[in-house]
């Protein structure tokens, strides 16, 4: 198999002046783990320019969907928020990653810690019926700084509690907590801040975490994991590492670039 396919823009949604998903078509070939990231890009010059994207959609759907961020003089973002339907793309044949439930010890509660387009994979996961039947809550949090950034949010409340297939998992099982840091809403502040405190927790009614019950993963800015990593650690909490099974996870290719 070719190292890259071309694939064709279906859908692009902009959610605000810096923040944009799209949409295409998929290779029935393509297989992929729900937290995968692969590699996209354009030609530029005659030669793909690429970038990591996570993989929002779930593993079974028919297409694949992504979010990014706007950088206005970025290599690759410059041009990628100018795409529209009918567009061609350039995807990797592998997807890959570490931020996989199958690294995570079995347990009760699933934290999905994300901040700005950090919610990306957990869209995916969210998706997976497979989540709901091992964990008995799943609860993802979103840290933005703006609410026009809780990209999702009417999809997460109310069109996936309405999906014929995990609906009703959906409603008995996944707890959503976006929070806001520089604008009035009804949850603020930084996610770690929210942890540290105990808020978090006595917010969506449930203990504070302990590493029999509870298992984290982790996407977002360096600094975010950095210091929830630490937090994490504090509280006994061991990372997977190399695909052994352990309590939280990140993503470390993102991490380590």
């Amino acid at each position: 198999m070719s190292k890259f396919i071309q694939e064709t823009v279906t859908h692009v949604h902009h959610w605000n002046d810096w923040l944009f998903s799209f949409r295409t078509t998929r290779q029935q070939s393509l297989r992929f783990e729900n937290g995968h990231f692969i590699m996209i890009g354009l030609e530029v010059d005659g030669k793909p320019l690429m970038r990591a994207y996570s993989i929002a959609s779930a593993n079974y759907q028919p297409e694949l969907e992504f979010f990014s961020i706007k950088v206005q003089d970025g290599p690759l973002t410059s041009r990628l928020q100018k795409i529209k339907v009918g567009d061609s793309l350039i995807l990797s044949t592998k997807p890959t990653g570490t931020l996989v439930a199958s690294h995570l010890r079995d347990g009760k509660h699933l934290y999905l810690l994300g901040t700005g387009t950090g919610l990306a994979p957990f869209l995916s996961i969210i998706r997976d019926p497979e989540v709901y039947e091992k964990y008995s809550k799943v609860i993802l949090i979103h840290g933005v700084r703006e609410v026009s950034e809780l990209a999702y949010q009417d999809f997460i409340q109310n069109e996936l509690p309405n999906d014929e297939f995990i609906g009703e998992m959906v409603k008995e099982q996944l707890i959503y907590y976006p929070t806001v840091t520089r604008e009035a809403y009804r949850n603020q502040g930084r996610v770690t801040d929210l942890m540290t405190s105990g808020k978090l927790f006595s917010d969506i009614g449930l203990p504070p975490p302990n590493t029999e019950d509870d298992r984290f993963m982790l996407c977002g800015s360096p600094s975010m994991l950095k210091d929830t990593c630490v937090i994490l650690d504090d509280w006994g909490f061991k990372e997977s590492r190399h695909g052994h099974q352990a309590e939280y996870v990140i993503e470390r290719a993102f991490v380590e670039q």
